[in-house]
């Protein structure tokens, strides 16, 4: 029998994203990987890493896209941008933590192809509070004026959180005076510290809906989010490692899958072979919404939110509001906290 919904189907996939490391000089309050600053036990060393690469390119990826943690805490990650820029196009996620103008010339010279920086307030006191790291602010912005400076594509990138939403617009504003290009709203993930501290900085639907309906972007500033209607099934194209080298599909599903590790198995070996991965890139979902899935082309939303609030992962995806179902999104089910 044919599924009641399908997602688009890709024989390779095209991009990865890649978690360098989990080191970081900050210590984010909602931080997915619960990070430290200096790079863990077990982590790919960066000869590791350019092994991974050439197997990446072999097997007909265009697309890699860097984090962390913070990427420029990883010795040697330099390096391995400039030599994986040259086959792949490259992306790079970032604090600003360690991106001065040095860092920044070498990145240019390497044709990178964009740098998205997170921002995590409108000002110094916001952003430096949840960072937990004073000066965090300031080393952002000066991150994004380096590589605006050298022509390098920047995005910026804010979670919508209960600090951050009364600021979107003044993010808006500050994103788009310093150059940058686009600006990504991103929902929070129930993963890592943020569980911990979920309903002091989780909003019901309702407000993130009003936080999202109340944006009013400069002109010529894109502004990018995967809420209702443009709520995205992205696992049929999504491709992940973790700092280990685990293949876990996608980095925010990083707590709740893993495929093997990419010492062991290729990685389109998991991605054509394992059981799991199948079912979340297929798009086989219990509901769709309509209106996303007319525009986005694939079903059921986002499958690590719907994993997290119903355990199951054909579930609906309750950060839509046609497939929400009364999910209140500021309480985290039992099993997670």
């Amino acid at each position: 029998m044919q599924p009641a919904f399908a997602n688009p189907v890709l024989e390779t996939p095209p991009k990865i994203s890649i978690s360098i490391t989990e080191a970081c000089p900050h210590a984010c309050a909602h931080c997915y990987s619960d990070c430290a600053r200096a790079p863990k036990a077990g982590e790919l060393s960066i000869p590791a890493w350019r092994r991974v690469i050439d197997g990446l390119t072999e097997e007909g990826f265009i697309q890699a896209y860097f984090e962390g943690g913070e990427p420029f805490a990883k010795p040697g990650f330099l390096d391995l941008i400039e030599t994986t820029a040259p086959r792949m196009m490259t992306l790079v996620r970032t604090k600003g933590a360690g991106l001065d103008a040095a860092v920044a010339d070498r990145l240019a010279a390497a044709r990178v192809g964009r740098v998205l920086v997170d921002l995590m307030g409108a000002d110094a006191a916001t952003h430096d509070a949840t960072a937990g790291a004073a000066g965090a602010f300031d080393q952002a912005i000066a991150a994004i004026g380096h590589c605006v400076a050298r022509a390098i594509p920047v995005d910026v990138l804010v979670v919508l959180t209960r600090s951050t939403a009364p600021q979107l617009n003044a993010i808006l504003a500050l994103a788009h005076g310093l150059g940058a290009e686009r600006v990504g709203i991103l929902r929070l993930y129930p993963l890592g510290r943020a569980k911990a501290i979920w309903g002091g900085i989780a909003l019901p639907l309702a407000d993130q809906m009003a936080a999202l309906a109340a944006l009013a972007p400069p002109p010529g500033l894109k502004v990018m989010q995967s809420w209702h209607p443009r709520d995205q099934n992205c696992c049929w194209q999504a491709a992940a490692l973790n700092a280990f080298g685990d293949m876990i599909g996608c980095q925010y599903l990083r707590e709740y899958v893993n495929y093997g590790n990419i010492r062991d198995r290729p990685y389109l070996d998991a991605w054509r072979n394992d059981p799991l991965y199948k079912q979340i890139r297929s798009g086989n979902v219990e509901a769709s919404c309509p209106d996303c899935s007319g525009s986005q082309r694939s079903h059921g939303g986002c499958r690590s939110t719907a994993f997290a609030f119903h355990g199951r992962w054909e579930a609906p995806d309750p950060f839509d509001v046609t497939l929400n179902d009364g999910v209140d999104l500021a309480v985290l089910p039992d099993r997670l906290r």
